[in-house]
């Protein structure tokens, strides 16, 4: 227990299998912030750049932001590095994208580079799953806030920069990330030893490994990591081709 109480991250102490279903998050912080959100949202008239589309995006940024912060997942991402893990996918597959296109309108003056943003999304992505940064960010309340908005700022520089750019261009940052995420996958996976403490004992009150728990957790960012981003990669040259066979009909209809 004295072990398990070292790591005290924001989402509190690693739980038990029986108490886990019940550890939501309730900082008076974190509520009052999404409750005025979901106010703004609630009431927000679509208009001067908010269509129903992007404020659908934005609602469900916020519905994430529950899942991912309030419910139990949050609790259990202490206790997993695998969950951790799914977490952090969360925020920069899921979440980034919502709020980029929900706040499109206003990221216009947001200047970004693609291949300047897709090697800090790496390297952010990389350090934060280094085994000592990744291990302060779970001593300390600041440096897993830190953590968790470089994540999601550097992701949402990412997906507007891929938004912005050409389709070859865009493709090519969105297969370089496939392929940076495979590769911190594979590692992780194929560590000899567990390399994150800070999972060490809450593993094992649950009957798991850290060994086995890390594994997991390296080829979830191997595989559906990987995956969402070469999905991404496709969805970009599909439209690319539909976009290519549209303009060859327009100039030649016969």
């Amino acid at each position: 227990m004295d072990e398990l109480k070292r790591w005290v991250p924001y989402c509190g102490e690693a739980p038990d299998p029986a108490s886990w279903l019940g550890r939501w998050n309730l900082d008076p912080v974190l509520g009052i912030a999404l409750l005025l959100l979901l106010v703004l949202l609630w009431r927000a008239r679509v208009g001067g750049g908010l269509t129903p589309r992007r404020r659908q995006s934005l609602q469900g940024a916020w519905a994430l932001t529950v899942v991912l912060y309030v419910s139990p997942l949050c609790a259990l991402s202490s206790a997993f590095f695998t969950v951790r893990v799914i977490h952090h996918l969360a925020l920069v597959l899921v979440m980034a994208p919502l709020l980029v296109h929900g706040l499109e309108p206003w990221l216009r003056r947001w200047p970004v580079s693609l291949w300047g943003a897709t090697a800090a999304s790496a390297v952010v992505f990389w350090i934060w799953h280094a085994p000592a940064p990744y291990a302060a960010a779970l001593s300390s309340h600041g440096i897993y806030a830190l953590m968790q908005f470089t994540l999601l700022a550097s992701a949402m520089g990412f997906w507007l920069a891929v938004r912005r750019a050409g389709p070859a261009a865009a493709m090519g940052a969105v297969l370089v990330t496939t392929v940076l995420m495979g590769l911190l996958g594979a590692l992780i996976t194929f560590a000899g030893q567990p390399l994150y403490p800070p999972h060490f004992a809450s593993a094992l009150s649950w009957g798991v490994a850290p060994l086995e728990d890390q594994q997991l957790a390296g080829i979830t960012m191997w595989a559906p990591g990987s995956i969402a981003y070469l999905a991404a990669a496709m969805a970009i040259g599909w439209r690319w081709m539909d976009a290519e066979r549209a303009r060859a009909w327009r100039a030649d209809p016969a």
